[in-house]
């Protein structure tokens, strides 16, 4: 802390992202990251982009990226934005959606920034419980609030909601913006994007990160009702009018375009998802049904901390949240299968 620091900075609570550990030789299950590369065409994409052009700023608007989206989803890319990351996304609609007056609803256990954005921006919020099966319950965001946000599969439970219980939560509140987080959607659940149309307060997230195999690109977007976009991009436009470099830019719209590629490497995490299931439950784990890149387990004789740190000893990494629900439970990202096996054998040698 020094003298020089607002009582602003001073209050801060900041996000605490995944360990990225320099040891080169870990099995990495930590971070939720793809342990497949990107497309091929994505890369080719991105070499051929390094050239002379380097000296100038990139496109603004991202007008290649939003039309890749929009091919995709069959949208007009109009309704689409693009950010550094979903990160990046997620801070302007904080800062440019949510109102004050209300609290904003998210579920008890979700992402950790959603609390640290609250905090930065200044607004309200009141966490809603999930219930004893981490479940949401569609009944209880039927309430007052300045905005409503979850994950879809949450995180870090990878529980998914079927799109007509995403629905109701937001025909219940009409009058305020609903922000569906699909950073995960990909690996086994339905897009709410299908709904937009219909609902002009809905928001839909989604990351290149995971399912496209991009976390080092740092791409996010959001697909929605143009007033909702028109005020993404006042925001952005405020903040940083180039987000998104000449690489990302083509690098992440030639991996929109490559549904082939992208469709086989998440069929491979989601059946490896399905043998890990198996393998731990044969141990006597617990693990929570999962639409994720990840899943969410708990040994009813063994501490998690315990097994976290004596896991690491093995050269396995997994990530333990210190959150008293959930205190008990590992996430475990999803490897390619010699990955999965490391994991497994670490167990066995506990």
């Amino acid at each position: 802390m020094s003298k020089f620091w607002s009582p602003f900075v001073k209050d801060l609570v900041p996000y605490v992202p995944g360990e990225q550990p320099k040891l080169t030789k870990l099995v990495k299950l930590n971070t939720n990251e793809n342990p497949y590369g990107p497309s091929p065409k994505a890369l080719a994409a991105m070499q051929a982009e390094l050239n002379d052009d380097l000296r100038l700023y990139p496109d603004p608007n991202s007008d290649l990226l939003k039309q890749a989206v929009a091919r995709y989803y069959a949208i007009d890319a109009g309704k689409v934005f693009l950010g550094n990351g979903s990160d990046e996304v997620l801070a302007h609609i904080f800062h440019g959606l949510f109102q004050h007056e209300l609290p904003l609803l998210f579920p008890d256990i979700s992402y950790s920034f959603y609390p640290v954005y609250c905090g930065l921006y200044g607004i309200q919020s009141a966490p809603v419980p999930l219930d004893e099966q981490f479940q949401i319950r569609t009944a209880d965001y039927a309430r007052p609030n300045g905005g409503i946000i979850f994950p879809n599969p949450n995180a870090p439970t990878g529980c998914v909601m079927a799109l007509d219980a995403v629905e109701q939560i937001l025909k219940a509140s009409p009058d305020s913006v609903v922000v569906v987080d699909e950073a995960y959607i990909d690996f086994g659940g339905e897009t709410a994007i299908s709904l937009v149309d219909r609902y002009p307060n809905l928001l839909v997230t989604q990351t290149l990160s995971k399912s496209r195999s991009l976390a080092g690109l740092r791409v996010g977007l959001a697909v929605g009702h143009p007033d909702l976009i028109e005020a993404l991009e006042r925001v952005k436009n405020s903040f940083n009018s180039y987000p998104l470099d000449r690489l990302a830019i083509v690098g992440a719209a030639a991996a929109f375009d490559d549904r082939e590629y992208f469709e086989k490497t998440c069929q491979q995490v989601i059946d490896s998802r399905h043998q890990l299931v198996v393998q731990l439950e044969a141990k006597g784990f617990e693990v929570l049904p999962s639409a994720a890149n990840f899943i969410f387990a708990r040994h009813p004789r063994h501490d998690a901390a315990g097994l976290a740190a004596k896991l690491r000893e093995q050269g396995v990494i997994v990530r333990h949240f210190k959150q008293a629900r959930i205190a008990q439970f590992l996430r475990i990202s999803i490897g390619t299968p010699e990955q999965n096996q490391a994991l497994i054998d670490g167990l066995g040698e506990l």
